[in-house]
């Protein structure tokens, strides 16, 4: 049984298709990032897994519980962070880090502790005293701690410092190498790389690429055509080429990173 499974998951407000026929599963122990451009539908289908609304049609599954006829039985699986943190104003991170863990259920105290100091967090201030960032930390070591066995974190590193955003980073490999799942929808593709096992890529309301990194490489791939006066130079050897088509004099091919050796091998052929 996989950690999440989603069946024909759509999502319509009237006339407006917000998710489309979502099929996607996620294997225990994973680390899926979801990526997309505003309005994709990616914090839809992360409130259709939540239970926090109705599908049109479709349906979520938890560890095998349907994440909306079942949501309280699937709560007590996941934790989740959103991409900015609503919380009580007037208490302070710790007393807030108390009621998120008695919320939820469960907690791994030493490990709170230990992340509050990784965060360098302050959990005697209020909340209101709180920066954007300050908030997110509250959230994302009241989810760590939980120890749940998936985490659902809606842009987590919001507010984040760069120095932050490490450690964040750090607790997620934690995670994976503890046998939790992680469902992470990130913009930041560094994030992405750095610690998703697979990627799905979602555009208007559509999943339109799933795949490990090393799969989904064409999407950053440069296309380069080049026409020559003789036959094209033979560039199958340099580093980042490939998709190498020649059609007489007409050269095509598909570069992954620098660019910079296969134009200095398509000059030479020019002169």
């Amino acid at each position: 049984m996989d950690a999440v499974e989603i069946s024909g998951l759509t999502k319509k407000y009237g006339n407006f298709v917000a998710l489309d026929n979502l099929h996607l599963a996620i294997k225990k122990g994973e680390v899926l990032g979801y990526l997309g451009p505003n309005g994709a539908g990616k914090t839809t289908t992360i409130r259709l897994m939540l239970g926090m609304i109705k599908p049109t049609a479709g349906q979520v599954t938890i560890f095998g519980k349907d994440a909306h006829k079942q949501k309280e039985a699937a709560h007590a699986s996941l934790a989740y962070v959103p991409g900015e943190a609503n919380l009580w104003p007037f208490l302070t991170g710790m007393e807030t880090l108390h009621l998120l863990a008695k919320i939820h259920g469960s907690t791994d105290t030493a490990y709170r502790d230990q992340l509050i100091g990784r965060f360098e967090l302050d959990r005697n201030k209020k909340v209101r005293a709180y920066s954007k960032g300050n908030k997110q930390k509250v959230a994302l070591i009241a989810a760590l701690a939980s120890r749940a066995d998936l985490l659902v974190l809606d842009e987590p590193t919001s507010g984040l410092d760069p120095l932050m955003e490490e450690v964040f980073r750090e607790a997620i490999k934690e995670a994976k190498d503890n046998g939790q799942t992680v469902f992470l929808s990130s913009h930041i593709l560094g994030e992405v790389e750095a610690l998703c096992d697979r990627v799905g890529v979602l555009r208007a309301g559509k999943l339109v690429e799933l795949g490990t990194l090393a799969e989904l490489r064409h999407l950053s791939a440069v296309t380069v055509e080049a026409t020559f006066k003789n036959k094209p130079p033979a560039v199958d050897a340099v580093k980042g080429v490939g998709n190498v088509s020649v059609q007489r004099n007409h050269l095509t091919c598909q570069v992954h990173g620098p660019i910079d050796e296969l134009l200095t091998v398509l000059a030479a052929a020019h002169r």
